[in-house]
């Protein structure tokens, strides 16, 4: 059960209710909902919730998520493997619900996704093996020894690095906080 309470929109502060329209309003909602964002209440899913505890820093987690998931060159299946990596490492169900469901819908496969929970990317080709298997080191050990700092930036280049450290941080910070808070995925 979850330690913070789910608020409706007619509950919401007027900073809290600004968030909240960024994020149910934003660019997570358009296009195909793979995922809830708000549930049957009109109440937010997952981490996006917590946010209101704190609007100001809910809302450059916001805008950070925005930027990570939107505005980034990372290839858009690299970017749900590296995902998924962290949510593995993590052991949060939300964050494999939702991404999850937008994998498939860049066509990895059950396999795939199987694999990236066991931490086996043997599915997936080179490139996002290399991609998930330093998304891995990032999750577990927070470092990249020089073989495998010098083989991501040979393959994507330093940018892509600093994309997919901040992906990987952001992902963790996520799933800490829905650890902490008890935030389950819907239907669980």
């Amino acid at each position: 059960m979850s330690r913070i309470p789910r608020l409706t929109p007619a509950e919401l502060e007027p900073d809290q209710a600004a968030l909240y329209q960024a994020i149910a309003g934003g660019p997570r909602a358009t296009g195909p909902q793979l995922f809830r964002l708000v549930d049957d209440a009109g109440r937010l899913e997952g981490p996006f919730n917590a946010f209101l505890l704190q609007p100001a820093l809910g809302s450059a987690l916001q805008a950070l998520g925005s930027t990570v998931r939107y505005q980034t060159h990372l290839d858009a299946r690299i970017r749900e493997i590296a995902i998924l990596v962290v949510a593995a490492q993590w052991d949060s169900a939300f964050e494999r619900y939702a991404h999850e469901a937008v994998a498939r819908s860049l066509d990895l496969t059950e396999a795939d996704l199987a694999g990236l929970r066991r931490g086996d990317y043997g599915t997936l080709r080179e490139d996002e093996r290399l991609a998930a298997e330093t998304a891995a080191a990032l999750a577990a050990g927070g470092d990249l020894d020089d073989a495998a700092y010098d083989r991501f930036v040979a393959r994507f280049g330093r940018p892509a690095l600093f994309e997919l450290l901040t992906l990987v941080g952001y992902y963790g910070a996520l799933a800490l906080q829905l650890r902490v808070f008890r935030v389950a995925a819907p239907g669980v």
